[in-house]
């Protein structure tokens, strides 16, 4: 199959779409139909079927993240709805003054996502979480706390090579190793690579700069004066990704603000996280399932909130926290709906060869001083157009690194501009898990999480192309 630029069509048709009609899953699916009907050669009732039986496949193959969802969107009203958000909030604002003012709950949310390098998931959850805790009595916008929450767990995750990523990219590396294309330890490459893996250097850099500024340009100043002025955290066309005023209904008036009802299922999700990775990965954490361990650190957080809010704490019937659980459940339907129509795009992406398109664009037409920033570049489409940042590493490592033997860039730069674009891109593609998650952390309008981040990530990722021009004339002329 080639047909060229128009197997890029049905991402661009989803793209625009979703920002003209802000309806998201009817613009994904509308991608997705599209897409297939390019790969049926025409065939539309063909290219139905296929879409259908895609999702479905998408579903049962992302069974861990999709139950990691449900139980997540629980777990976050059980948090409410036991007190334990507003004792958070008590206890670190009223009671010990550790958190005065919305610059230091940002900063708080901040240093947890740092902290939480292990894994996305549970990054954005815990971090994104405690952030939202605040938002109400400091008025942070949602969009502002899905910003940051996407950022700092791209970022950071992308940086630090013992987790789950690194694992992949020593891995994908290791195979151009073995196949003579390059030579060195995987290991060290990757490394080596931290220094100039410039985009979220400079993500995070920026980021806490605007935390301590306290000031904002573009739409989310837009957003962001808004919620000072009104105290409305979303627009009032807004839908949020997940609602969570039901807790409020459901929760007894007699309910005391507990900081621990919140702190300890928290801690229980962040120290089963290490745990499923050793046991996933049979002793070695960085090669263990983060889906799968997620999953298990939530379930054990969930099961150990039960004991100790019906058994212990006594603040709650069984009968009650069956009732947040189902209430959490269900309001995660659409962020499960949209995360199988974003696996499925991306899928569908992957299938028309979209990558491979592009990279041929670039092979041997450019010199070798700006190839680190072409490549920067390339991965960052890729990865907003297909929503997988891990996909973009398997599909543009080997390609950057082939292209770096037979031009002599230097190798370690061109690993480095792959990881940038793939986190750039990834960290605001509308159809990434990672917005997703951030959006559903944060409370957000999924399209505003996405319309308010972009701007930011294109100062970000113009920083990061000078910083390669002048990386690629240092090393590559």
């Amino acid at each position: 199959m080639d047909h060229g630029f128009l197997n890029v069509l049905p991402v661009i048709v989803a793209a625009v779409l979703t920002i003209i009609t802000r309806e998201t899953l009817v613009s994904l699916f509308a991608g997705i139909i599209l897409g297939n009907i390019i790969l049926t050669n025409g065939n539309i009732f063909a290219a139905f079927v296929k879409s259908m039986t895609d999702i479905m496949t998408q579903v049962r193959g992302n069974a861990e993240v999709i139950a990691f969802s449900l139980l997540a969107g629980a777990l976050v009203i059980l948090l409410q709805a036991s007190g334990g958000v507003n004792g958070v909030v008590h206890s670190l604002t009223e009671k010990t003054s550790v958190v005065k003012n919305k610059k230091h709950a940002l900063f708080l949310s901040y240093m947890i996502g740092l902290v939480l390098f292990f894994e996305s998931s549970i990054n954005i959850l815990v971090s994104g979480t405690i952030a939202k805790a605040f938002s109400d009595k400091y008025k942070i916008s949602s969009e502002e706390l899905s910003y940051e929450s996407a950022s700092v767990c791209t970022s950071i995750c992308g940086l630090f090579p013992f987790n789950g990523w690194g694992a992949t990219l020593i891995g994908i590396i290791g195979v151009q190793i073995a196949a003579g294309t390059i030579s060195g330890n995987p290991s060290e490459i990757l490394i080596k690579s931290i220094p100039f893996n410039f985009y979220p250097w400079v993500t995070l850099l920026t980021l806490l700069f605007y935390i301590f500024i306290g000031k904002h340009w573009g739409p989310m100043k837009k957003a962001s004066d808004r919620a000072k002025t009104t105290g409305k955290l979303v627009r009032d066309e807004g839908t949020p990704l997940i609602d969570t005023s039901g807790s409020q209904n459901l929760m007894r008036k007699s309910m005391k603000p507990d900081f621990m009802n919140m702190v300890l299922p928290l801690l229980v999700v962040i120290l089963m996280m290490p745990v499923g990775l050793y046991v996933t990965g049979n002793g070695n954490m960085i090669h263990g399932s983060g889906s799968i361990s997620v999953y298990w650190a939530v379930s054990a957080a969930l099961i150990c909130t039960a004991f100790y809010y019906i058994v212990v704490k006594k603040i709650m019937s069984g009968k009650e926290y069956m009732a947040y659980f189902y209430k959490g459940a269900e309001n995660m339907v659409p962020v499960i709906i949209l995360l199988a129509m974003s696996f499925t795009i991306g899928e569908v992406a992957s299938q028309l060869n979209i990558g491979k398109y592009f990279a041929a664009l670039i092979n041997g037409r450019i010199h070798r001083i700006f190839e680190p920033t072409v490549i920067f570049i390339l991965s960052a489409v890729i990865s907003f157009a297909t929503g997988t940042s891990w996909g973009t590493f398997a599909l543009m490592m080997p390609v950057g690194l082939q292209m770096s033997s037979v031009t002599g860039s230097h190798m370690v730069l061109t690993v480095s501009s792959v990881v940038s674009g793939a986190l750039m891109g990834g960290s605001c593609s509308p159809v990434s898990d990672i917005s997703v998650l951030s959006s559903m952390a944060a409370g957000a309008d999924h399209i505003d999480h996405i319309k308010t981040q972009v701007p930011y990530a294109i100062l970000n990722g113009i920083i990061s192309t000078v910083l390669f021009i002048i990386s690629g004339y240092i090393f590559n002329r």
